[in-house]
């Protein structure tokens, strides 16, 4: 299936091109700007360069967290066992009580608000058993996300031998972290109170943007001496979420005055347009040992472009093609792709079925294919 669309947007005489003539990030050594729903880049300066990342790092962290709360792995009222080492950690804590317990959920807000080192080793044992077992983890995320410029050392983002990233492969771990959009409300806490060995502690939010810039909702800061002041930030506004990163940068004001200038550039040069729902219904699937054998399918999501304001046309074509696929499938489940092209570019969407489908009894499969060669739309080849 094949079809070609054409839009036309309002051309604003005057636009240059930023992202070539203007440096955006005059404090940061290596920075980045990208939306989240598409990926597209839509500005970096030595975005591949490896830097330590500080405690950008628990952005992976807190990936790792959320994809083993989705899994039931793990549940936000669990008690965490605090070990020697997670309790003895340097640098920002939660000072946690040694051979005590804490809740995953005021652990995570410990990650997500104070940056606390105490609070990610003890998650990482946690869930990785050891450490040494989370980082592990943490790697192999690395490589399932395709990045090849990121090695992890540990899970909190002290200075350690090899271990580094860059603003790039940081965008790229944010935007798979945001599709768990509960982390927001972690994230763009300004304060919170926990009570740790029955005393009450305040957390301020180490990213003070989340409360003095409109609309920043996260992500994480980082800070080291070797580091130096860094930000993954993260907004959403005009129904489009952006991530930026700024790297390598020698006061907090500037590291600020960076992020502000990435979001005031994408708001003001960008936008999204929908070009197909994912509640629209784009055919049907012939699904063997199923009582109804024909049903809807849909995009897992929408499909999304990022345009500039200063594009006039845009032509693109998509293309469909569905798996062979039988019964039983859940709601969700994969039964296809589209291809989507405009430009230069190719994008790939999932497309899924809308309902749980039960496998048919032997006697409606029979039945079924006793019909079809009856009537004569019996197909050999499936």
């Amino acid at each position: 299936m094949k079809k070609i669309f054409l839009l036309t947007f309002i051309f604003f005489i005057g636009i240059i091109n930023l992202n070539a003539e203007v440096n955006l990030t005059p404090n940061s050594k290596s920075s980045i700007l990208i939306e989240q729903s598409t990926g597209k880049i839509l500005y970096e300066k030595n975005s591949k360069e490896k830097m330590a990342p500080a405690s950008m790092t628990k952005i992976m962290t807190m990936l790792l967290i959320m994809e083993a709360l989705e899994d039931e792995k793990i549940a936000l009222d669990d008690e965490v066992f605090i070990s020697e080492h997670a309790a003895g950690m340097g640098g920002s804590q939660l000072f946690l009580p040694q051979n005590g317990y804490m809740k995953v959920d005021d652990l995570l807000k410990g990650i997500a608000i104070g940056s606390a080192n105490d609070a990610a080793t003890a998650m990482a044992e946690y869930i990785g058993g050891t450490e040494e077992n989370f980082v592990e983890m943490m790697n192999k995320k690395v490589k399932e996300l395709g990045l090849n410029n990121t090695n992890f050392k540990n899970p909190h983002g002290l200075d350690e031998e090899d271990h580094y990233t860059t603003a790039y492969d940081l965008a790229v771990i944010a935007k798979e972290l945001l599709k768990y959009e509960d982390i927001i409300k972690y994230t763009s806490t300004y304060e919170e109170y926990l009570t740790i060995n029955g005393e009450k502690r305040w957390l301020v939010n180490t990213n003070s943007l989340v409360r003095f810039y409109e609309g920043m909702d996260g992500l994480k800061t980082g800070f080291t001496e070797n580091a130096m002041y860094c930000l993954t930030s993260t907004m959403k506004k005009n129904n489009m979420r952006l991530i930026g990163v700024v790297m390598g940068v020698e006061t907090k004001d500037n590291r600020s005055k960076d992020t502000i200038s990435l979001m005031e550039y994408g708001y003001s040069m960008f936008g999204t347009k929908t070009m197909i729902e994912n509640s629209e219904i784009l055919g049907k699937i012939h699904i063997d040992k199923s009582k109804d054998r024909e049903y809807n399918f849909y995009l897992e999501k929408d499909v999304k472009l990022v345009v500039d304001k200063g594009t006039k046309d845009i032509e693109y074509t998509y293309d469909i093609k569905l798996d062979n696929v039988k019964a039983p499938l859940k709601k969700g489940d994969k039964v296809g792709i589209l291809r989507f092209k405009y430009n230069s570019e190719e994008l790939e969407y999932n497309l899924v079925v809308n309902e749980n489908i039960k496998k048919s009894s032997y006697f409606r499969v029979m039945f079924n294919y006793l019909k079809d060669v009856f009537s004569g739309n019996f197909n050999f080849i499936r």
